[in-house]
């Protein structure tokens, strides 16, 4: 358990270091260099975020054009945070431009394409905060995932709030990322 002081402030190097001595802490960092602290999701949200992989992960095979990460891939974004999004999708000749050093560390871009996932333990609010920031950061889709109301919170770049869909029942990512549609049927089941 970590026990850091409210004040404390690292860099994004400094919060490598903190990752390294505790592998098995869920962490992730501010932009103001806060540490944030989270908690390991439950079954169901578990089993809800290996359904929305697969679905990422057939769809990026299929094209051949992209890569996908899960919630433990972490990124450094433009504005210093570090964040982990419960999936993420990456054209492949993003990932390919990487050195292997930056690959193999917190890569410094933001994902073409990220999904959060709610779960029970989280705040909206929150997650809104962590959307609008890869939004910001450069995102050029976003999608956050409501399983308690069968909700969808689109996010677009350039875009100033988020397109609110109710109980779709299935998610198209749209001309930039072709031919990518999710089931969320198979995610809201569970």
């Amino acid at each position: 358990m970590l026990t850091l002081p409210p004040t404390l402030r690292l860099t994004p190097a400094e919060f490598a270091e903190v990752c390294a001595s505790n592998p098995e802490a869920v962490l992730e960092l501010d932009a103001d260099g806060t540490l944030i602290e989270m908690q390991p999701t439950g079954g169901s949200t578990s089993a809800r975020n290996t359904a929305l992989l697969s679905q990422l992960h057939a769809w990026a095979r299929s094209s051949g054009d992209w890569f996908v990460f899960d919630s433990s891939g972490g990124f450094l974004l433009p504005d210093g945070s570090i964040r982990s999004p419960d999936a993420s999708v990456l054209r492949l000749e993003r990932w390919r431009a990487l050195s292997e050093a930056e690959g193999d560390g917190f890569p410094p871009l933001c994902p073409d394409l990220v999904v959060e996932l709610s779960s029970p333990s989280d705040a909206p609010e929150a997650l809104r905060r962590k959307m609008a920031a890869y939004r910001a950061n450069g995102a050029r889709l976003g999608w956050l995932l409501l399983p308690q109301s069968c909700g969808v919170e689109v996010w677009t770049a350039g875009t100033r709030a988020p397109q609110v869909l109710s109980d779709p029942s299935r998610l198209e990512a749209g001309e930039a990322f072709p031919g990518l549609v999710i089931d969320l049927q198979r995610i809201w089941e569970v």
